[in-house]
């Protein structure tokens, strides 16, 4: 059936009224405490933008989208929207149960009926909705390292929306921009999909684009989650409230989307076009290499530049919604004006600055031209990342019991002091052992929560601008790599491997604790009776065997250095 030009699109919302009672009710439910991706997912489907969806993919949809990219009825729709909980949680319920769905804060936003309880093949998910199971790309680690084990689907009844206290003007639900589309007798509207700040280059693109299609402009951020290592949504939409002043006001809009990214490529773009879709737009940009992760483990990109715009354009007819494909656009010198790579002849002088170059100038202090970006974009990005050399960050030293950690951290923090400037906390494990983590064994699961809440408290020293230095063993590498997500969102995470033998470390032995491991006195001993995971790629490997502490410390010091966190 074909829609009405911007008739409204059925929610998942119960009347305002329905909404109190089933409040009431409730309250008496089992309920499930939603992490921030599936509160993200949780207000699409209620609102309408992941319309045909009528609740989280029952294990049959779920199959079929996962290999075909259709639900069983035969709608496309390229992503898994699944419910992901603890196997305790999962072994408590009963099929066709009613479950009450919270926000972090306790509040029900809806409920939902379980009709379905099973545990996803995630490795065959990972191979078919991301090209590959590599847990170098994020949503693969997602789903491996952090997701729960088992999946619920079923029919979910909306009580009330998410609730964001910023940008609250800026938030528009799919019925909301259909309804402001009409008002403003808007019938053609291209939507451009943004994670990260607009430059000079997309400004022209979308200009582009809009030209083309002869339509209006919808600038459509994602504001729910995208990729470790983005910049955060509150600068990113600050820099695009500096660069709306550039739109002409009368054919030009901008509305945050609370959609958590996969970072899928192709798959991904098909998926953004039915949100768009959804959202009332008839024309959508996909640009090279939509919504991809960046290099896969072997140091490839995850999709070919262009597999987006492919899988698109083979759907777009079907989907009811066009694609405007874009080219790379570069400043031409001699022109003053941005023009697309592939129209521009031998002989010109093309200027460009890489995502890459851009992170560099800033995390320098250098110079970012003003045909390059708007002088309020790069004043907002400077407020949120000053230079590095001015910015909080962690050093992280892993390595066995008895490898000289803890020495080296705290000569370390000494040299660091002597330079001043920052606040600098040492995080030693015995230290840590005592004022955070004192309830803790020495359980694989214990020493994982502690690794945590040690990486917990250098993100937020980092945050503020100070610097950690953490002196765990920290023997496993999945561990290693969710404490470096934590700090990297906010500054730079320098890995130490302590390279000591355990040879080495054994002939040591200050504390006795090898000698109680062999004769099985300890158990789950790292080296002896439990794995380490040598780091693969630290920032710094340093052998301690005839070397002084002085020395070890010395060559963090450079290493800092070199990557411009402390002036030479």
């Amino acid at each position: 059936m074909s829609q009405t030009p911007l008739a409204p699109i059925p929610e998942l919302y119960v009347s305002y009224d329905s909404a109190q009672k089933l409040k009431l009710e409730a309250a008496d439910l089992v309920s499930w405490d939603l992490t921030p991706r599936q509160i993200c997912d949780l207000e699409l489907l209620m609102n309408g933008g992941f319309n045909p969806l009528k609740g989280f993919l029952t294990e049959e949809d779920y199959n079929s989208v996962v290999e075909t990219m259709r639900l069983t009825d035969g709608s496309l729709w390229p992503m898994p929207i699944t419910l992901d909980v603890s196997e305790e949680f999962a072994a408590g319920l009963e099929a066709g149960q009613d479950i009450a769905l919270r926000d972090q804060e306790g509040v029900i936003l809806a409920t939902m009926t379980v009709t379905d309880n099973w545990v996803p093949n995630k490795a065959r998910e990972a191979e078919k909705v991301f090209g590959a199971d590599d847990s170098a790309h994020p949503a693969v680690n997602y789903l491996h390292n952090q997701a729960g084990k088992v999946y619920l689907g079923g029919p979910v009844t909306g009580i009330q929306q998410p609730v964001h206290y910023d940008f609250r003007a800026r938030r528009d639900t799919p019925n909301e921009l259909r309804a402001y589309f009409r008002k403003m007798g808007w019938r053609k509207i291209v939507a451009f999909q943004t994670r990260n700040p607009l430059h000079r280059a997309h400004q022209e693109l979308t200009f582009r684009a809009a030209k083309e299609a002869q339509a209006n402009l919808l600038i459509h951020p994602v504001v729910g989650l995208t990729k470790p290592g983005d910049i955060d949504h509150f600068t990113r939409v600050r820099c695009y409230e500096a660069v709306l002043d550039q739109y002409p006001a009368s054919t030009t809009s901008m509305s945050l989307l609370n959609l958590a990214m996969r970072m899928a490529g192709p798959r991904e773009a098909v998926w953004h076009g039915l949100i768009r879709k959804n959202h009332g737009v008839t024309h959508f940009i996909v640009g090279r290499d939509h919504a991809g992760p960046g290099k896969n483990s072997a140091g490839e990109d995850f999709y070919g530049p262009y597999d987006a715009q492919d899988l698109f354009r083979e759907h777009q007819e079907e989907m009811g919604i066009e694609m405007v494909d874009f080219k790379h656009m570069v400043y031409v010198q001699e022109r003053a004006q941005y023009e697309p790579a592939d129209e521009i002849e031998e002989g010109v002088t093309v200027l460009n600055i890489s995502g890459t170059e851009l992170r560099r100038r800033l995390a320098e202090g250098l110079e970012i031209p003003e045909w390059f970006s708007f002088p309020s974009v790069v004043k907002e990005l400077r407020r949120t990342r000053p230079p590095r050399a001015k910015q909080g960050f962690t050093v992280f030293f892993t390595g066995f019991s008895g490898s000289g950690k803890s020495t080296i951290a705290n000569a370390l923090m000494v040299k660091l002091m002597e330079m001043g400037g920052r606040p600098v906390t040492l995080l030693d494990g015995d230290i840590v052992r005592k004022n955070l983590s004192s309830e803790l064994g020495f359980s694989k699961e214990h020493r994982d929560l502690n690794i945590r809440r040690i990486g917990y408290v250098a993100s937020e020293i980092t945050k503020n601008g100070g610097i950690a230095i953490c002196a765990p063993i920290a023997p496993y590498a999945t561990t290693r790599r969710a404490v470096r997500e934590d700090i990297e969102q906010f500054g730079a995470f320098v890995e130490v491997h302590v390279a000591t033998s355990i040879e080495e470390c054994e002939r040591r032995d200050r504390k006795g604790l090898y000698k109680l491991a062999r004769e099985g006195k300890i158990k789950e001993f790292t080296g002896i009776s439990d794995p380490y995971d040598v780091p693969e790629n630290p920032e710094l490997s340093v052998e301690t065997e005839n070397v002084d502490v002085d020395n070890c410390a010395h060559q963090v010091i450079l290493k800092l250095e070199s990557l411009g966190l402390i002036k030479a």
